[in-house]
Parts: C-alpha cells; sequence; structure tokens
C-alpha cells in the first residue's frame, strides 16, 4: 500500500486528529497505548523524552499508564512518530490501526471513524478500504483515488452567489470517497449535485420548477435564465457560432449524465449489480465539474453585470 509523500496537507492532518480527540473515543482501543504504539514503532529503539527512562516505551508507559498526565492526543504532536510532518503512509497506517479488530471490535464505532477519516482524505486523494479480513472483521489499508490529472477535479463553492454551498460541498465529498469503493454511488451522486445546484439557483431567482422536473428539463431552466442561448461572443460571427455549439453539446453532457446514472447508478433499485466502474464514475466527475463550474461562472457574471437580479 505506498503512498506518495506529503499530499496528506497540514490542514487535513488537523481535521483528522481532531476528529480523533472530539469522537470520544480513544485512538488506542481497548489496547494500551504503549501497546498500540509498538504494532507500529519499534519503541526500544525510540529515544525517551523522560531522562528516567532509557526509551519510549518506558516514557509513554510512565505517563500515560502509571501516571496519566499526558493530554489523550499528545501522540499527534510527539516528533518521534512524526504524524503532523511525516510521510503519508505514517499517518495512513496510524488511521488504519485505529480500526483494526484488534484494536477496536465495536463495528459502529469502525463504521464513524471510517466515514470521518475517509471524508478528510478524500480531499488530498486518498481513501481507507477493507484490504483484508480476519474472522470476518475488516483489515483496513489504504489506496489513493484515481481521478484525471492526478487528483479529483476541485470545484470553487466559497466565492460563489451561494448562501449555503454545504449541500454541494456534501455531494462532492460523497463523489470523491465513492470513485473507487463505489463508483455507482459516485454516479448518482453526480447527477445529485448538477441537480441541486440547478434547483439553487431556480430558486434564488423566483424561478419555478415542476416537482418531477429532470435534470434536462431544470438545465433547460436554468440555461433561459442565464441567457446561454445568446450570443457569447457579439464581436466574431464564428467564434460565437463555435460557443453555441459548445452550449449545445453541455445539454446534451447533462442529459447522457442522467442517463448514465440511470443504467450504472443506483437509483432505480436494480434486480443485478451495477456494472459501473471507476472510469464511469471519474467520467461522471469530471462532466459534472465541468457543468457546474460554467453554469456558476456564467450564474455570478450575470449577476455582477447587473443582467440579473436577485429577489431580495
Amino acid at each position: 500500500m505506498p503512498a506518495s509523500r506529503n499530499r496528506i496537507s497540514a490542514i487535513t492532518r488537523r481535521k483528522l486528529f481532531d476528529s480523533i480527540a472530539l469522537s470520544g473515543l480513544g485512538w488506542s482501543g481497548r489496547l494500551q497505548e504503549p501497546d498500540f504504539l509498538g504494532r507500529l514503532y519499534d519503541l526500544s529503539s525510540l529515544p525517551s523524552a523522560d531522562t528516567r527512562y532509557r526509551d519510549a516505551h518506558g516514557d509513554i508507559w510512565q505517563h500515560r499508564v502509571n501516571n496519566y498526565d499526558w493530554d489523550d492526543d499528545w501522540v499527534f504532536s510527539d516528533s518521534r512518530f512524526n504524524l503532523a510532518h511525516g510521510d503519508d503512509d505514517v499517518v495512513l497506517a496510524f488511521l488504519a490501526e485505529i480500526l483494526h479488530p484488534l484494536v477496536r471490535s465495536d463495528e459502529s464505532e469502525v463504521a464513524a471513524l471510517l466515514k470521518g477519516f475517509n471524508e478528510a482524505l478524500a480531499r488530498d486523494g486518498y481513501e481507507l478500504y477493507a484490504s483484508d479480513w480476519i474472522s470476518g472483521h475488516a483489515v483496513y489499508g489504504w489506496r489513493r483515488l484515481d481521478a484525471f490529472h492526478g487528483s479529483a477535479p476541485e470545484l470553487r463553492l466559497s466565492e460563489r452567489p451561494l448562501t449555503d454551498p454545504a449541500v454541494l460541498q456534501e455531494h462532492l465529498t460523497r463523489i470523491r470517497a465513492g470513485l473507487v469503493a463505489d463508483p455507482a454511488a459516485a454516479i448518482s451522486s453526480c447527477k445529485n449535485l448538477l441537480e441541486s445546484l440547478f434547483k439553487i439557483i431556480l430558486d434564488r431567482s423566483g424561478v419555478s420548477y415542476g416537482g418531477n422536473d429532470d435534470v434536462p428539463r431544470l438545465y433547460r431552466k436554468v440555461a433561459e435564465l442565464l441567457a446561454l442561448n445568446a450570443e457569447a461572443v457579439p464581436e466574431s460571427a464564428r467564434a460565437s457560432q463555435t460557443s453555441q455549439q459548445i452550449l449545445r453539446t453541455l445539454v446534451t453532457t447533462v442529459s447522457s449524465l442522467a442517463e448514465l446514472r440511470n443504467e450504472l447508478g443506483i437509483g432505480h433499485g436494480q434486480s443485478s449489480r451495477s456494472a459501473a466502474l471507476a472510469r464511469h464514475a471519474r467520467l461522471a466527475l469530471n462532466a459534472t465539474v465541468t457543468i457546474a463550474e460554467f453554469v456558476l461562472d456564467t450564474w455570478q457574471a450575470r449577476i455582477e453585470s447587473g443582467a440579473l437580479e436577485l429577489p431580495s
């Protein structure tokens, strides 16, 4: 399970460490901390931070078992274990060990921690997954989330005219987490992201739509609202014509994405296992980000130019 060096940012590491602390679930599980760390490190070869002891095992035992006078999150800032600044595989091995069945037997705890870990790791292109099984219990490893250009494309939400981008961010998180682990769910989330985006724009603009309107119908309403059928490049008829072709292709892409979701996704309770693969999910994600970026850029430009006013 080789990992690339230092893809996991300091922000993600802090989020991971904070999530462990806030969960109330001790990182060492049912093991004492020296025993947990001994599964990952040779504690006898690491120096002691307390001059009374000759190695790391001695001072950890003294301060976390005998006296219990170190903070619960001490390990995340201890340079001997290099979780804050070390290579990615150091952090990933630590997280995977937290989920090991010898460390934690409560499956609900494992599921909650795994969800939080993967939501944070997806931002930097990793996921933990069940790489092996022992007596019916998952043993977790890690892998890169495959995507074009080396990482999942970003969809900029914070600087957009969105009052609350959280719903779109939730869709993105689910998509990234499922690219490899659950491609069918990722494809369905792509369709859901576009549907949510189109409804947000129409709602903000006071444009009504039917409860049964599908993605293509919603897109047509958004295209009309944003004047996407108008001349894009007035100074050049040929460039304008080319732009119109691209815009028409966008409509086709949205329709095809919805069809892809129906054929390979999980939206209609199929009677057989989905045939969706990671490459299908990557296609859906890349198409989704392209469409969403264009629509959001146009929406923002129309508002800033005064061509579109949002109801107060």
